[in-house]
């Protein structure tokens, strides 16, 4: 395991409080894209960030959109997330701020609170001036535990296909064109380490609204919410 990969074991206890200067207050959106802040998304503020009342994690790392094919089927996607697109992407750790290249483009990772159970994809891209269609979303935050909690379940529905990982381990994927259900793909039983553990999605979108939820289920599938979302530490 390289340093990079160590971090957020190590170090990650803290969030740099974003505050105004996150891209979604409403001047920077303004200022980045000529359009309105996303209305469902704001900057964090605060360090550390419980689940919503249904366990929903509601704190996210999100890559500005990879434009793809849009192809939906399982092995399209599953050829498309595993497309080496930037270094380490199944391993990496990003910070607020952050760049990869991709194509010859820079593209920016941003540190994001939805005030939903699901974080709005289309809202994200949009209100950066980036394609919404056709496009893959890269999703990374890190779940505090406070003990080890075994037989847990990862919950998650996207629109459209997504994959998930779960300490660099794959969990769960659901695929084809699809709406965003709540728990419309529960992974095998699982185990939180005690302190981070890091959650990873990939979104892939066809083509008009595209979103996702997650959120972690205990034994008898009970909505998991004495943990706490963080972010990586500057």
């Amino acid at each position: 395991m390289n340093a990079r990969r160590n971090r957020p074991v190590l170090g990650l206890i803290a969030l740099a409080v974003l505050g105004s200067s996150g891209v979604f207050s409403s001047a920077d959106a303004q200022s980045s894209s000529g359009r309105g802040p996303a209305p469902s998304l704001a900057a964090p503020k605060s360090p550390t960030q419980s689940p919503g009342a249904g366990g929903f994690i509601q704190r996210w790392l999100i890559l500005e959109p990879i434009p793809t094919k849009g192809q939906l089927t399982d092995t399209a996607v599953k050829t498309t997330v595993k497309t080496d697109f930037f270094p380490n992407q199944l391993t990496v750790m990003p910070r607020h701020g952050d760049k990869v290249t991709v194509g010859g483009s820079d593209l920016a990772w941003h540190a994001v609170d939805t005030i939903g159970y699901n974080v709005n994809l289309y809202h994200f891209a949009y209100a950066l001036g980036k394609p919404t269609s056709n496009v893959l979303f890269w999703a990374v935050t890190v779940v505090n535990s406070p003990r080890e909690m075994p037989d847990v379940r990862l919950a998650i529905g996207s629109n459209a296909a997504s994959v998930w990982w779960v300490n660099d381990k794959e969990v769960i994927g659901i695929y084809n064109d699809r709406q965003t259900v709540i728990d419309d793909g529960v992974s095998g039983r699982l185990t939180l380490r005690k302190g981070p553990n890091v959650v990873r999605g990939a979104i892939v979108n066809g083509g008009g609204a595209t979103d996702f939820c997650a959120r972690f289920l205990d034994g008898e599938y009970r909505p998991v919410r004495d943990i706490r979302v963080t972010l990586a530490d500057r």
